[in-house]
């Protein structure tokens, strides 16, 4: 029957010899034979063994998962699903990053790059890491032309609010009224009308309304949600 040196096992396996090492001295893949002066000496069997753990590895499992996974007679179904769900998690982080880093590369100068990158920060001040993801996974959905689109009738929508506004429309003209409905209808596009992003939201604006402002194009009035909010309770 063959028998593998350490070195040769190495060789074969596109393993370093300290990983073997390492392996042996946790009990993960342990040489079941040894010369007469110590040396170890891999069977066939502790090879097959080697190569599951290496499989296992590949899949993205720690050394102790595999452990378990190889010491266990239950189904490894449950242990993929995790890993599974963990990578989907990872992928899903990577996107929104990618995702981010092409929206930076289309600013056309350093200075609104680093207005964007100030509001990045300012946004996941407030929002959690799930709701960052919800909101992109949401402006992805739509695509970067319905966004756009989206926010064109935003501003406009502003626009009109604050032409009543300072022409001293009251806020329970139907007019103004209608404009509120459309408000919250474009505000849940964004947010899903989810109410922990919309109360994340306010706090947001806020906060940091001047700021905001500047990057939406839109102007920091103290008067205009208070109207809006009027117009809301007209209804």
């Amino acid at each position: 029957m063959t028998r593998w040196s350490i070195g040769d096992l190495a060789k074969a396996s596109g393993l370093t010899i300290r990983t073997l090492h390492h392996y042996d001295e946790i009990g993960l893949v342990v040489a079941s034979e040894r010369t007469t002066s110590g040396h170890r000496r891999y069977t066939p069997a502790d090879v097959r063994r080697l190569y599951q753990v290496r499989s296992l590895r590949q899949l993205g499992l720690s050394l102790a998962e595999v452990r378990s996974a190889l010491s266990s007679s239950d189904s490894l179904r449950p242990l993929f699903e995790a890993q599974l769900a963990a990578l989907t998690r990872q992928a899903h982080r990577v996107e929104a990053l990618r995702s981010r880093i092409a929206a930076l590369l289309t600013e056309d100068s350093p200075e609104s790059l680093l207005s964007t990158l100030e509001m990045m920060s300012v946004y996941e001040s407030y929002f959690t890491a799930d709701q960052l993801s919800d909101l992109r996974t949401r402006a992805a959905a739509m695509g970067g032309e319905a966004v756009e689109a989206l926010k064109a009738s935003w501003l406009e929508l502003v626009a009109q609010l604050c032409r009543h506004l300072a022409d001293g429309t009251p806020a329970t003209d139907p007019r103004v009224v209608e404009l509120s409905r459309r408000w919250d209808a474009l505000g849940a596009r964004f947010t899903g009308d989810d109410p922990a992003i919309k109360a994340a939201a306010q706090r947001s604006w806020e906060e940091n309304r001047a700021a905001i402002s500047a990057q939406m194009g839109w102007p920091a009035d103290d008067g205009l949600l208070d109207y809006v909010a009027a117009a809301r309770a007209a209804r």
